[in-house]
């Protein structure tokens, strides 16, 4: 796996799925970025550089925790583009990756060529999502055989009597099958003070990121499922009007990894998007 080095010395890996003009990937979590696997087989139509955000998959742990800190892994994409020699390039974020990429674009608009946020987080830019918000959506998957102990686990998490997060996650997804099970484990977080130092105070600024991306030239692909609870339609289209140029996916009978529950329709148009 090719690495390269961070600017605080942190050495840092990355995977390379395809041929073709690169799109670099972060992922969510933070987590070991294979979970992102080829995205459904979008390598197919693009050099994906996926990276292992610091402390995670093959990437080295950093000496200094609060740079697990969403902010500051900006500093780590904009060395990979500099590694790759790359004057622009175009982003996709998935998940907690798009509060990343998205601050990247804020920070950086002259380096992006387009931008693609996928079941995107939505705390960089301010937008809440109500544990009601959730709830509604939650309840269209009534019908499933693993709904009556989900939607308990779900309902405790939100009044705050419950941390079963393992039993929600069959609503992640549009198929509660093998694939979304492993995949499911694939993208589970490991490194739990990356995670808690991820969000840590002084990682959003949503006023100053809502005012760059009301600037950015790049034109912009937010791409949800229909049954996505982390990223739900509503919350996703209204991320999608703060930028000039956007386009606005709800992926049909898919959760939080549409390239899993369809990978044609998913590499459809974010292939399209991308040209």
């Amino acid at each position: 796996m090719p690495t390269f080095t961070a600017p605080d010395g942190t050495r840092l890996a990355y995977r390379v799925h395809g041929d073709g003009e690169p799109l670099l990937c972060v992922p969510g979590g933070p987590a070991d970025s294979r979970y992102l696997g080829d995205l459904g087989g979008l390598a197919a139509h693009r050099r994906l550089i996926v990276l292992d955000l610091r402390g995670t998959g093959r990437s080295a742990l950093p000496e200094d925790p609060a740079s697990y800190r969403c902010d500051r892994l900006v500093d780590d994409v904009e060395a990979l583009r500099r590694h790759l020699g790359l004057d622009r390039a175009d982003l996709l974020g998935h998940s907690a990756g798009a509060n990343i990429a998205t601050q990247y674009a804020a920070r950086h608009p002259e380096r992006v060529g387009k931008l693609l946020l996928v079941g995107p987080g939505t705390r960089a830019v301010g937008i809440a999502i109500s544990g009601e918000t959730r709830r509604a959506l939650a309840l269209r998957r009534g019908g499933e055989p693993w709904f009556p102990a989900a939607f308990a686990a779900l309902e405790a998490i939100t009044e705050g009597t419950g941390t079963d997060w393992a039993a929600i996650d069959p609503f992640f997804h549009g198929r509660w099958d093998a694939a979304a099970r492993e995949l499911q484990e694939a993208g589970r977080p490991a490194n739990r003070e990356a995670v808690a130092e991820f969000g840590a105070e002084g990682a959003f600024d949503p006023a100053a990121t809502r005012a760059a991306l009301n600037a950015l030239t790049a034109p912009a692909l937010l791409l949800t499922g229909e049954f996505d609870l982390n990223s739900p339609p509503n919350a996703v289209a209204e991320f999608a009007g703060l930028f000039p140029d956007s386009r606005l996916v709800v992926q049909p009978g898919a959760g939080h990894y549409p390239w899993l529950d369809d990978a044609d329709r998913f590499v459809a148009a974010t292939a399209g998007f991308l040209g």
